[in-house]
């Protein structure tokens, strides 16, 4: 699982080091042993990015294809996550080139922070995740309801 928060710093190309601990991640989970460099890169409905190991994102490729297609739910689900994803591989030295479009997207210049979300990866703009990260703590008791109405 992808666990804990990375700050990395992006050169001017667009490429920022993969961590190391996420690297061995992809290596683990790739099924069929030809996926581990390659990942999906894509938009959410936050000012970040996630990275999705191929085969994960190959399963939630197919439940999208079994969603309803007229529901406005999925079609707005689609227009971000799957018209926004792209194919990337992570280079010899670690590197992901993220294209323009997605650091435009993300806001992403120089610090960025990687954080992992169990099954994925977000990629956020330094300021942004701790602006995210400030939201998320404003309301204690909300946030502890939230999780007691989920089972945690």
């Amino acid at each position: 699982m992808f666990r804990g928060q990375y700050e990395h710093t992006m050169d001017g190309k667009g490429r920022v080091s993969v961590p190391a601990r996420f690297r061995e991640v992809l290596t683990e989970l790739d099924v069929t042993g030809e996926n581990a460099d390659r990942i999906i890169l894509t938009r959410t409905f936050e000012q970040c990015l996630v990275v999705y190991p191929m085969d994960q994102w190959l399963n939630f490729e197919e439940k999208i294809r079994k969603l309803p297609q007229f529901n406005p739910h999925v079609q707005r689900l689609k227009r971000v996550y799957v018209a926004g994803a792209v194919e990337a591989s992570i280079d010899s030295h670690g590197r992901l080139l993220v294209p323009q479009a997605m650091r435009d997207f993300a806001q992403l210049a120089r610090n960025c922070v990687w954080v992992g979300q169990l099954d994925t990866i977000e990629l956020w703009a330094q300021e942004s995740w701790q602006g995210a990260v400030d939201a998320a703590l404003q309301d204690p008791q909300e946030l502890s309801k939230a999780m007691a109405d989920l089972g945690l």
